[in-house]
């Protein structure tokens, strides 16, 4: 598969599962050697903690005990601050695994096009670009998120008068191609963050409204459709074993008629409940792989020096088969 070259709006969608049909057992593969651990982790701390939390909670509410936060901060401060900083370091950990390793997978494919990618090769493509990872973290934080964030509000205010709602759903697909763009470029050439995040605003708004020119429209609605079909497959994946625990709440009757919501769920529907809450956030992170290549392949859609580059390299091999 050719990463670079021009792609039609619905090659961004096709070439998306051309992409993990092709490489997908190796990706995932490096995906989770690198990753899996620190997402097990992870969800298994999130988990528990939001469990202990919710039961705490719900004991409080039954006992009406309503000093309850002030309480149980006090007698488990040094556990609470604990956790919280090891979440952190899990967070972190995560995230420069989740977002640093689509871009340097794929571009490793679009410069040497290895299809047997190493763990160990990964790794130290991800080592290397580490402190890039932070100033692109630090660039988001302090750049992009407030300006995102005054355009949010102003189309919040706006769904006032209905126009909002258009607004906001055109805003919200054009950031996520701006971040991505922008993460893409920072990692993938030598530029700085502000000359990637200038070249990630001129592709994507760049003649907007030409529709001959424009890629704008192009980018969002492949990234629409590919939110859609994720937003999809994590409804049906959650539905049913949500609609298997309300059936046996309602069909078991000491769940029905327990009188202490704590007990509920400690019991296995409990158990059930954060064993699927778990699974879907491990099933979200590994979508958002579908999301983080089709906008690699949007990158390199939009790269033309490539494309020229590409075509120069077929005309030079054009004849040497045949002396």
């Amino acid at each position: 598969m050719q990463l670079v070259k021009e792609r039609k709006f619905g090659n961004l969608i096709s070439d998306t599962f051309t992409f993990f049909k092709e490489y997908g057992k190796n990706y995932f593969k490096n995906y989770f050697v690198l990753n899996g651990a620190l997402l097990l982790l992870f969800v298994l701390i999130f988990v528990f903690g939001y469990r202990e939390f919710f039961m705490q909670m719900m004991n409080a509410n039954v006992n009406g005990d309503t000093y309850f936060f002030q309480t149980y901060f006090q007698d488990n401060g040094a556990m609470l601050i604990l956790g919280v900083v090891i979440f952190g370091i899990l967070l972190l950990a995560v995230s420069i695994v989740m977002y640093t390793f689509p871009v340097l997978y794929m571009k490793r494919i679009a410069e040497t096009g290895d299809n047997n990618i190493k763990p160990d090769q990964m790794l130290g493509d991800i080592r290397k670009n580490i402190g890039k990872f932070f100033i692109f973290l630090l660039g988001m934080l302090f750049i992009v998120a407030p300006l995102t964030l005054v355009l949010m509000m102003l189309s919040s205010f706006l769904m006032i008068i209905i126009i909002g709602f258009f607004l906001f759903i055109l805003l919200m697909p054009a950031f996520i191609n701006v971040v991505n763009f922008t993460l893409f470029d920072y990692f993938t050439t030598n530029r700085g963050f502000f000359n990637s995040l200038s070249y990630a605003m001129r592709v994507n708004f760049a003649n907007m409204f030409d529709s001959k020119k424009a890629k704008f429209w192009r980018y969002w609605a492949s990234t629409v459709i590919m939110f859609i079909l994720i937003y999809i497959v994590l409804t049906i994946f959650t539905l049913v074993p949500y609609m298997i625990m309300v059936f046996g709440f309602l069909t078991v009757p000491d769940m029905g008629t327990s009188q202490n919501p704590a007990e509920m769920f400690s019991g296995v529907m409990g158990i059930f409940l954060f064993v699927i809450y778990g699974v879907s956030i491990l099933v979200s992170f590994t979508l958002n792989n579908l999301m983080f290549v089709q906008a690699g392949l949007q990158y390199y859609d939009s790269r033309e020096d490539l494309h020229r580059k590409v075509d120069f390299n077929e005309i030079d091999t054009i004849g040497q088969g045949e002396f």
